[in-house]
């Protein structure tokens, strides 16, 4: 049985909470904030390669799309897919359960470092050439989440 990815943020926000505690007890809530951040991203790019090597083939946009279930398990996201192919992907998250979550457990001002700052990246992990732009978050007040994700090939980026 896959656990759920929301059940999985669930238990390393659990174990963070206590270590973002110390952390700004003993160095302040800037650097709480900044190795946090650097832990989550490191997390981020390694599941990234996982879920890369796991291909027969450099991963691109529709690869990945087909990921997103894992992250929607349990109606943990509502999303609306605008545009999807290999070389693009677009969609907006209107309901975040994470989001949701984290408030929940008290880190809703650091849910951003948690789970939102995770999603560009993982594409450094998974590809490279992956790029993901994004205005607004739920988790940051905005109504919905604007993922806009484009794969360049030959590497070059706009």
């Amino acid at each position: 049985m896959t656990l759920p990815m929301i059940e999985k943020r669930r238990i390393e926000a659990a174990v963070l909470k206590h270590v973002f505690d110390v952390l700004v007890e003993r160095h302040g809530r800037e650097e709480a904030e900044k190795v946090i951040g650097d832990a989550v991203s490191n997390s981020a790019i390694a599941q990234g390669k996982e879920f890369r090597d796991k291909e027969d083939h450099e991963p691109d946009l529709k690869d990945f799309a087909d990921l997103l279930p894992l992250w929607k398990m349990d109606g943990a996201l509502e999303m609306d897919v605008i545009e999807e192919g290999p070389d693009r992907l677009e969609f907006n998250i209107t309901r975040c359960r994470y989001s949701e979550m984290y408030k929940e457990m008290g880190l809703g001002d650091i849910g951003h470092l948690l789970s939102c700052n995770r999603d560009g990246d993982f594409c450094i992990g998974y590809n490279p050439k992956m790029e993901l732009t994004r205005t607004q978050t739920i988790m940051k007040g905005a109504t919905h989440c604007d993922f806009r994700y484009r794969l360049h090939r030959g590497g070059e980026q706009s």
